[in-house]
């Protein structure tokens, strides 16, 4: 499934997710709703659970990925635990829902990008993120 400007995402939750790119990363930042859940709303504060999959806009293999350990991760959103693009893009979303987030530097790593996760200043980062609970 495609939204404009965004990469082509298989929209099947719980699925791996693929990732197809076509041109340029679109400019700050975007999230389209692949799958709608029908689970509770994400609020800020919330602890909450998710599988995701993190590229640099691109990129053929991710630099992270809970998929790939098989291990969905837990945190509070949209109070500083995670990256400002998740803080800003997660809430408002219902358990259930598959995104895919596109986060420009000033919302991913910032200017000094990270370098240990091959994530460079000036890229764009790509999340394909299935929202399993919140609490």
């Amino acid at each position: 499934m495609t939204a404009e400007g965004m990469p082509e995402v298989n929209a099947d939750f719980g699925a791996y997710p693929t990732v197809e790119f076509t041109g340029d990363a679109p400019n700050g930042l975007r999230v389209a709703e692949l799958v709608e859940g029908d689970g509770p709303l994400v609020r800020k504060g919330d602890t909450i659970t998710v599988n995701y999959h993190g590229l640099v806009w691109g990129s053929d293999s991710p630099f992270d990925s809970s998929f790939d350990r098989h291990q969905p991760a837990s945190f509070a959103i949209g109070v500083g635990q995670v990256i400002k693009g998740w803080d800003q893009s997660l809430p408002g979303h219902n358990v259930g829902s598959r995104l895919v987030v596109s986060i420009p530097p000033q919302y991913g790593y910032g200017t000094r990008g990270m370098p240990q996760a091959g994530i460079g200043g000036e890229d764009t980062l790509v999340f394909v993120v299935d929202i399993i609970s919140t609490r």
